[in-house]
């Protein structure tokens, strides 16, 4: 997740250092709201970032995970269910 988060940061032209966490660390913010369902002031604070910061890292890093995923006719397409189907 890491990697995805850098190449979006580079892709929107966002500078080194322009930000409160490295990649790393909002991915590992972002995974640790995934796993514990953490509230975004517990999970900022526990990050040293604000409130308003972490809703925005979850919002991006979400998008970014988003974006990854496949069009559901390609999901579809490759689908046991509908092998033989057109």
């Amino acid at each position: 997740m890491a990697r995805l988060l850098r190449a979006e940061r580079r892709a929107v032209g966002t500078r080194r250092r322009a930000r409160a966490l490295t990649c790393f660390y909002q991915a590992l913010l972002v995974l640790v709201w995934f796993r514990k369902g953490e509230d975004k002031i517990t999970l900022g604070t526990g990050f040293g970032v604000s409130r308003a910061t972490a809703y925005r890292y979850v919002a991006e890093a979400v998008r970014v995970l988003a974006a990854q995923t496949p069009a559901l006719h390609d999901a579809l397409s490759g689908s046991p269910l509908t092998a033989g189907r057109t």
